[in-house]
């Protein structure tokens, strides 16, 4: 290394380059863990204001047909919603409690038959050989213990803040609303409003296109499961009802324990299960979601794939969950921000931005 003329060490330009590089390096990686550390909060504030969507969305519709001013409308809301959870959950109480207790003992013998049977198999036997090599690695007493009860624990923190925030924001939304605006320069404002105004036109869209489409997979569900004579319907389907809000991987879920007590029948049984949750899962993605987003809102199917397995592999289960309006707003963001006003091209569709 060379010497400078007080005879201390000196750095070359390549070494500067070298070290200054090395330090952009690791500020970016800093930088990048710190917004994924930063990034749940960011998916807690939208699953509240979904939450706050949702139930102003119904006060909105209260609205138009009865004489309501905005926070009586909300009242009614809530006590409808609830209202009708209530109402639902005491008609099927009796029997969803009936059927959980059933398949809280029937699902461990179907997943023992179904283990039992595939390992009369080529390949089970070769998949129960390659599980059992990692057995050691996945379980161990004290990390399950430790990891049920931070997933638990750490999923009912969760939810107390999705329920306030969303109250928040539900009572109080233009009080957020406002503060965001006054972050940009007057002569932004108006912009910057009808940009909010658009993204929450699409979430509230999203949200009342999947509700449907989450009822529409459960009735299906259900009815296919009973002409099946699969036992456990009910719970079955309402059960693919919660999950579908899942995109793409909701489907998945629903099947297993379907499948499971399906193949205690029969194997034929279990195809025709298999089938069933195909046909409807397709009649969901090539129907009902198509014509939802025609009516509704627009973005590329493809993102949400690809956004799921970013933000499944970085913030886990609620990443999955929320990936979809994650998505939207992007889309929005990317249309009325970059594509109209920096590159001036009117051409494209901004569902939500004429009102």
């Amino acid at each position: 290394m060379p010497k400078n003329n007080n005879g201390s060490l000196a750095l070359s330009d390549f070494s500067k380059k070298v070290i200054k590089a090395t330090g952009i390096v690791i500020l970016m990686i800093l930088l990048t863990l710190l917004f994924l550390k930063g990034f749940k909060v960011l998916l807690l504030i939208l699953s509240g204001v979904l939450f706050a969507t949702f139930f102003r969305g119904i006060a909105a519709l209260l609205q138009k047909v009865l004489p309501l001013n905005e926070m009586w409308g909300l009242v009614l809301a809530v006590i409808l919603v609830l209202g009708l959870f209530v109402g639902v959950g005491y008609a099927l109480y009796p029997s969803v409690s009936e059927q959980t207790e059933k398949l809280e003992q029937e699902l461990p013998k179907a997943a023992k038959d179904t283990e039992e049977k595939l390992k009369s198999s080529q390949i089970g036997r070769w998949f129960f050989t390659q599980l059992e090599k990692n057995k050691d690695q996945y379980n161990k007493d004290s990390q399950k213990i430790t990891v049920f009860f931070s997933s638990f624990f750490g999923g009912l923190a969760d939810i107390y803040i999705i329920f306030f925030l969303g109250i928040f924001f539900m009572v109080q939304p233009d009080i957020y609303k406002k503060g965001i605006i006054k972050l940009f320069p007057k002569q932004q404002r108006e912009r910057a409003s009808d940009i909010l105004n658009t993204v929450g036109y699409t979430l509230k869209r999203w949200l009342l296109g999947k509700i449907f489409s989450m009822l529409v997979v459960g009735v299906l569900t259900g009815i296919g499961l009973s002409i099946l004579g699969i036992p456990l319907a009910l719970t079955l389907a309402l059960f693919a009802t919660l999950v579908t809000f899942i995109p793409n991987f909701g489907p998945i879920i629903s099947l297993i324990p379907a499948f499971l007590l399906a193949f205690t029948k029969g194997t034929d049984y279990a195809v025709y299960v298999c089938l069933l949750y195909v046909g409807i899962q397709a009649l969901e993605s090539n129907i009902i979601t198509p014509l939802i987003q025609r009516k509704m809102i627009s973005f590329p199917l493809a993102l949400i794939l690809m956004a799921q397995v970013i933000l499944g592999i970085f913030t886990g289960i609620l990443g999955l969950i929320l990936a979809v309006p994650i998505v939207a707003i992007v889309v929005v963001l990317i249309k009325m921000i970059y594509i109209k006003e920096t590159l001036n091209d009117d051409s494209i569709e901004i569902k939500g931005a004429e009102l």
